[in-house]
């Protein structure tokens, strides 16, 4: 087996030898080369042609998002995020996967940094995820969602979307949102897997580029036509009936999956929904999430309509290929159409 090859960029030294040994310590990986800065980085990179990289946000002569945009644009390769937990760190954090980086590691806000061990396993599991990702994807051949197949939405007065994605999820949230038009006639709930912090930053980069309103989740709250909630990092989020409305309720029950949130626990929820026109979406991720709720919105409604995104643009085709083999997937569309057979679709639910 050829080990996964890594630079590692980070402007502590310190860091960068503790990266280095935790992802040494796994034979599957080799760090080929270390970096003190991203213009150091990004000769290393040029070097060695690594199939990961790991790099700092907060770096001085180069910093990592700028960074990040260069490797983009010269050597497109997996990059995994290291920043902090702080409001910056966070927005930096959600600006970098939104522009192309796959994942991201929180660093320990403890003042003793050799706490970082505890991310061992996450970060020698993000690495391998990472060399798996897919980032020059083709285009579709056409650029519209084609909406052909047998199923009928029915004619309810109200339509409530549901998305999941995990792994450079938030970078295809981006796309599919901002190709939804501001008057959409439906609500949309999203479960995105992050920690807490990154889900409040990701919901507000994502307002201010889309047309539609998207915020994150509240507890209680009820949902509107024209507006995308996102869970909050580390509370599942379900739907509930009250009276004709439906409103948010944020729960911290056992994780699923390995998740909280997770897109099981929303789309199960949806499935407990009634007389209302029901639309989910899989977009890419890591693992299974998903699936399972697939299976209750088909069983308590055949009539639901499933969506999962193409294995050629997903970054990691793992959660939409555990949806279509739960054989209830309506349509398997390129991530560039996914906004537009949403909007198909929930169109056609109203009859125009």
């Amino acid at each position: 087996m050829t080990p996964i090859r890594i630079v590692v960029i980070d402007d502590s030294a310190f860091m960068r030898k503790i990266i280095t040994d935790m992802l040494s310590s796994d034979y599957r990986i080799e760090v080929v080369a270390a970096a003190r800065n991203g213009r150091d980085g990004l000769q290393k990179i040029q070097e060695h042609k690594p199939d990961v990289v790991t790099l700092d946000v907060e770096m001085p002569v180069m910093d990592g998002i700028t960074a990040l945009q260069h490797i983009m644009k010269l050597i497109p390769t997996p990059v995994i995020m290291l920043s902090s937990a702080t409001k910056e760190g966070t927005s930096k954090t959600v600006q970098a996967i939104s522009e192309g980086a796959v994942e991201f590691i929180t660093k320990p806000t403890g003042v003793n940094s050799i706490d970082i061990a505890q991310i061992k396993e996450m970060i020698i599991t993000k690495v391998i995820v990472a060399s798996q990702a897919k980032l020059v994807k083709k285009s579709p051949l056409k650029e519209n969602g084609s909406v052909t197949d047998t199923a009928v939405l029915r004619r309810y007065s109200k339509s409530i979307v549901t998305i999941g994605a995990s792994t450079g999820g938030p970078k295809a949230l981006q796309r599919v949102l901002t190709d939804l038009p501001s008057n959409i006639p439906a609500s949309l709930l999203i479960v995105q897997h992050m920690p807490p912090g990154f889900t409040k930053s990701l919901a507000e980069r994502l307002d201010k580029i889309a047309d539609i309103h998207i915020k994150e989740a509240s507890h209680g709250e009820f949902i509107n036509e024209g507006t995308a909630y996102i869970a909050p990092g580390n509370y599942h989020m379900k739907l509930k009936t009250v009276g004709t409305a439906h409103a948010v309720e944020l729960t911290q029950e056992n994780p699923r999956n390995g998740h909280r949130p997770a897109v099981d626990v929303l789309f199960e929820s949806l499935a407990k929904v009634e007389k209302v026109n029901k639309i989910s979406a899989v977009l890419t991720g890591m693992g299974n999430d998903g699936s399972h709720g697939i299976n209750d919105l088909k069983e308590s409604d055949p009539e639901s309509i499933i969506i999962a995104e193409a294995e050629e643009s997903s970054v990691v085709y793992g959660m939409p290929k555990a949806a279509v083999r739960t054989n209830h997937v309506n349509h398997i569309v390129h991530l560039h159409q996914v906004g537009d057979t949403i909007t198909k679709l929930v169109n056609r639910s109203r009859g125009t």
